[in-house]
């Protein structure tokens, strides 16, 4: 058997893709049970998280289990296997593992160094102890993974390279300021009370808001985490619990609101936030309105004159409204462009300076002359008669200064993503904390974690290794000292009369030959099955002494149930 993950990831796939294939917990249990009851897979993992969906599986043939583990996440996410597979990556044997290590230790994380990952991990791995289908590859990985991740926060300072996703959240909406700085006396609006979002409430709680209130659709929760935040130690901050009926008026008070719930459709609306903007806009500021409006169309081009340029009618771009935090990507999200249309617009404004689609749609002597005129124009200024037209630049109006900031850590996504577009609205989201983080330098503690992993990785790998001779080698010893019981007996039926003072010392004797001569063997061979391309030892072993394979396979099915028996009392 062999380890394989298939998955997709912020890496590999765009938001859009990420959000509809995100899996509820009924559906990882569902997806769990089904990949263990699929031929190819022994054994099933599933680590979801809001920027990740990996399947881990010990299979016995890769294609197949590629095959069935990537058929079985488009089922269960929802997405089509025809759409979801160019966005699959598929790690196998010590990739696979140098994968999760890496992840475990917040290398592959949006922002990289990141903790939070070690507990999605753990619940990973709780979750599939429960439900039974981890067995001893996999329960030897996740608790390795947790291992290797808490050795790379406390020998590095990975920690430095970077933050959780809520830190980095805030200091993206804070714009360069300081968060404390920037977070004193706002009033913040917490929407959900999990893990996220209680993390997302106390690092707001510690960096000086005056105010947290928190909306769940569990009251009780929303009111035990109010009631956690204000009996905190570390700090001073109003905390109360509030329906989430009553988030529409909350976000006429808020300057801060961070979303992150497990709604499959949208928590805030455009529409409600500009509600809540509007109301405060019109008390702090005499700017009101949504977005500033589109330039008006450019007057008609004269002839002999380049075509005028100007917005096509077609692009459903308004690219003069993309603010400074928020990426061209959300702005196509809100027109509901994919990728490659967007790549298409991306060419399309990288063209020339003439348009021949308006032309077509005029008729007549005088449309034709024009055009004619224009082309000429066009081709002695740049010896080329382009195909499209570039937009000019658009004098673009001021926009106010934030007055309320949202930040979205959900997955998928809980706010309306045409908020960015909202007058006084600063939005930062999960995918423009992935453009934001992109380009973050590479510290020095980041190349040492990584040499933490390969080390890891080794280590994981020989240990493997040499874990699968191991029943070879018990069932080698069990087979000499059933020889040597053999013969023993033997020899009590010719020598009736040896005492068991000399019966004792000959069992004793014949037993030592016999280790010592299987002592240098066995141990050279767990040494070559540790290294890489050693698994064909263990083959060979069975072959040259003639080992019952079942009885191989009977040492191997009780170890790994006393192993099992330790390990599913839960993860370290």
């Amino acid at each position: 058997m062999s380890l394989l993950v298939v998955g997709l990831s912020h890496r590999s796939a765009p938001v859009s893709v990420l959000e509809r294939a995100s899996l509820s917990a009924d559906a990882q249990v569902k997806l769990l049970q089904d990949t263990v009851a699929a031929e190819p897979a022994a054994e099933g993992a599933v680590l979801a998280t809001c920027n990740r969906i990996e399947l881990y599986a010990d299979v016995d043939k890769f294609h197949a289990g590629v095959a069935e583990l990537s058929t079985l996440l488009a089922l269960h996410s929802g997405v089509g296997l025809e759409e979801l597979t160019p966005y699959l990556y598929v790690h196998y044997e010590d990739r696979a593992v140098h994968h999760l290590f890496s992840v475990a230790c917040g290398l592959d994380s949006m922002v990289v160094g990141e903790g939070q990952i070690l507990g999605q991990i753990k619940d990973s791995l709780a979750r599939a102890q429960e439900l039974h289908t981890a067995g001893r590859l996999l329960n030897d990985l996740f608790q390795q993974a947790l291992r290797v991740g808490k050795r790379a926060h406390s020998e590095t300072g990975i920690d430095r390279a970077g933050q959780s996703l809520v830190t980095f959240g805030l200091e993206q909406l804070a714009l360069g300021t300081p968060v404390e700085a920037w977070a004193r006396d706002k009033k913040a609006l917490v929407i959900g009370a999990g893990s996220m979002s209680s993390l997302a409430a106390a690092t707001l709680a510690r960096a000086g808001v005056a105010e947290v209130v928190i909306a769940n659709r569990t009251q009780e929760r929303a009111e035990r985490l109010a009631r956690i935040l204000g009996e905190g130690d570390d700090t001073d901050v109003l905390a109360r619990a509030v329906p989430m009926g009553s988030v529409p008026f909350e976000l006429t008070r808020a300057d801060v609101v961070v979303s992150c719930t497990g709604a499959t459709g949208l928590v805030l609306t455009a529409d409600a936030i500009a509600g809540g903007v509007e109301n405060r806009i019109g008390e702090q500021s005499p700017v009101t309105g949504p977005a500033p409006a589109a330039p008006a169309a450019p007057a008609a081009p004269a002839a002999g004159a380049a075509t005028a340029t100007g917005a096509d009618e077609n692009c459903p771009l308004d690219l003069s409204a993309v603010q400074p935090g928020f990426s061209v990507m959300g702005e196509a999200a809100v027109a509901g462009m994919d990728a490659a249309t967007l790549e298409q617009h991306a060419a399309w404004a990288a063209g020339g300076t003439v348009d021949r689609r308006e032309a077509a749609r005029a008729t007549g002597p005088e449309a034709d002359a024009e055009l004619i005129g224009a082309l000429a124009a066009t081709a002695s200024a740049v010896g080329r008669i382009p195909e499209r037209r570039r937009p000019e630049p658009v004098a673009e109006p001021p926009r106010p200064e934030p007055v309320l900031f949202l930040l979205d850590l959900a997955m998928p996504r809980d706010i309306d993503a045409a908020a960015h577009r909202l007058a006084g609205v600063r939005l930062v989201d999960i995918e423009s904390l992935a453009e934001a983080s992109a380009d973050a330098p590479m510290a020095a503690d980041v190349d040492q974690v990584r040499r933490i992993v390969s080390d890891e990785v080794a280590a994981f790998g020989a240990a493997q290794r040499a874990a699968r001779i191991t029943p070879t080698v018990v069932a080698l010893r069990t087979m000499a000292a059933d020889v040597v019981a053999g013969e023993i007996a033997r020899l009590e039926g010719r020598l009736p009369g040896l005492d068991d003072k000399h019966r004792a010392e000959i069992t004793q004797t014949v037993r030592r030959v016999v280790d010592k001569l299987l002592h240098a063997p066995t141990v050279r061979v767990k040494q070559l099955a540790a290294e890489p391309g050693g698994a064909g030892y263990a083959d060979a072993l069975r072959t040259l002494f003639d080992l019952d394979p079942e009885t191989v396979a009977s040492v191997s099915r009780a170890e790994e149930s006393t192993e099992m028996n330790a390990q599913n009392r839960g993860p370290a």
